[in-house]
């Protein structure tokens, strides 16, 4: 059974991420313990809340380094929502903070004019890039066009678009919904509200472990 580590920093649905890690045969514990982290198989960054905060919370446990010295090393590393944009360069929420910068890009918010209610909040669908597979990734066996469930101001607009493995939309334009290059994957999106194709993606995660097949 691989052991999964859910990050403790005081931001985050923890529990319904552990049941989600549970439910698909992960033995899952939430920690903030770096030590626990690099001991474990897969290390799943969730997150709701501000980002300034949210870093402010990881140094405070000392995890800032722990996280980039994981995913530097290999290790299978999971955001969800918040847990997305803390991989990122910097975020322009409520000014500029330097995120953990596992994947060159930036954070910006969603385009509240035309009447957009922002944040987002609720179902959307979710579809590949032009050119782009879903078969062999953490999304395989996800339909394109599947509705799953976000709650978001911001997004993140990687560097390199070839990272990204999932769009939606917001007022008609396009946005990272989940991006994947080696060892990292993370979705804006939370699978663990998002029914039984969150719970796929889930799935899916488990069984490339078994295969050795979400490392660098």
């Amino acid at each position: 059974m691989a052991r999964a580590a859910i990050v403790e920093y005081g931001l985050g649905n923890l529990f319904s991420v552990q049941q989600a890690c549970e439910h698909v045969g992960l033995d899952a514990a939430i920690t903030d313990d770096p030590a626990a982290l690099a001991a474990a198989d897969v290390v799943v960054l969730p997150g709701v809340g501000a980002f300034a905060d949210a870093m402010a919370a990881l140094g405070e446990r000392d995890l800032v380094a722990a996280l980039q010295d994981l995913a530097a090393a290999g290790k299978p590393l999971v955001g969800i929502c918040l847990g997305l944009q803390l991989l990122m360069g910097e975020s322009h929420e409520f000014g500029t903070h330097a995120g953990l910068g596992l994947v060159p890009g930036t954070v910006e918010r969603l385009p509240g004019d035309k009447g957009l209610k922002v944040p987002q909040v609720g179902w959307r669908p979710v579809h590949p890039p032009a050119g782009r597979s879903w078969d062999d990734g953490p999304l395989a066996g996800v339909a394109p066009g599947t509705h799953l469930y976000f709650v978001h101001s911001y997004y993140v607009r990687p560097e390199d678009p070839s990272v990204v493995l999932a769009q939606s939309d917001f007022g008609g334009q396009d946005f990272c919904a989940a991006l994947w290059r080696g060892n990292l994957f993370a979705c804006q999106f939370h699978p663990e509200r998002s029914a039984e194709p969150g719970l796929r993606i889930y799935r899916t995660i488990a069984a490339m472990l078994d295969q050795g097949a979400l490392h660098e």
